[in-house]
This record gives C-alpha cells, sequence and structure tokens, in this order.
C-alpha cells in the first residue's frame, strides 16, 4: 500500500517513527508533512494534504499527526470520504479498520512515544476491513450522513 504520511510543527518529533514504521510494514510513504519545526505549520494544512492523497487515490490510506492527534483528526474528518480516527492504543487501530473501514489514523506527538508508535502503526496498517454486513451497513449509514450533512438546508 501507499501510506500518506502528514505532519504539523508538534507532531514532527513522531514522523521519523511513522514513517519508518510503515516502511517496515512493506508499505511505502506519500510524505504530505512538515519536514522542520515551524510553528506555522498548521495541522489543517498536512490532515487536508493526506486526506486529499486518499480521496484521489493517490494513497491507500494515511496518516497524520499533530500533538494531541485531535485537531488533525477533526480536520481530516471534514473532507468526504475520510474516515479518520484518533488511536492511541493497538485494539482501536485494528478495530477501526476492520469494523469501521477507517481510511486516517491521527496521532498525537505529545501523547504517544516511538514505542507504541511502531505498535499502533503497525496494527492499522495490517487491518483489513471485515466486510461483515453489520459494518458495511454502518459504514453505508456514515456516508449517507455525510451526504445528508453536504445539501443545503431546506428552506
Amino acid at each position: 500500500m501507499i501510506i500518506a504520511v502528514g505532519n504539523d510543527h508538534a507532531g514532527f518529533p513522531l514522523r521519523s517513527c511513522v514513517m519508518e514504521a510503515v516502511r517496515l510494514g512493506g508499505h511505502d510513504v506519500l510524505d504530505c508533512g512538515a519536514d522542520h519545526l515551524q510553528p506555522t505549520d498548521d495541522y489543517p494544512t498536512f490532515a487536508e494534504r493526506v486526506g486529499r492523497a486518499v480521496i484521489a487515490g493517490r494513497a491507500d490510506r494515511g496518516i497524520v499527526v499533530c500533538g494531541s492527534g485531535v485537531g488533525a483528526c477533526v480536520a481530516a474528518n471534514k473532507l468526504p470520504g475520510i474516515r479518520a480516527a484518533l488511536c492511541h492504543d493497538t485494539f482501536s487501530a485494528r478495530q477501526g479498520v476492520e469494523d469501521d473501514d477507517m481510511n486516517v489514523l491521527c496521532l498525537g506527538a505529545r501523547i504517544i512515544g516511538p514505542s507504541l508508535c511502531d505498535d499502533v502503526v503497525a496494527a492499522y496498517l495490517r487491518a483489513t476491513f471485515s466486510g461483515a454486513e453489520r459494518h458495511a451497513r454502518r459504514v453505508a449509514m456514515v456516508n449517507a450522513l455525510e451526504r445528508l450533512a453536504s445539501r443545503p438546508p431546506l428552506t
């Protein structure tokens, strides 16, 4: 798979760890992140870059890292077709893909360290959507909510 990886200035300390974990999993990295520590590198920019790469098919999945992971997750979920989740444990990273067809993993560089990062990224990348009827139904419901939210309000 090709994995789009993005980070802001606060996510920079985990950048190399994420990229290395992706490569160790046998995947290619599409670098969408800041390669320096400028506080003007804001998380919405990098969440958008990663999300658009996934939407356009330039990447199969994405990973976005900011300080807590929360802002990146909020921003990524504003893009149609993105199902991003903040995961700081291996169960959520795996289950998010298997049950919810999560396509963007969000991490907080101020929350987890390199060792846990390796494990969470590996769990995310090894997981595949189950396709179970109940999970497919729920993903379809989420997609319907997204379509509904994009329509103009009735007057």
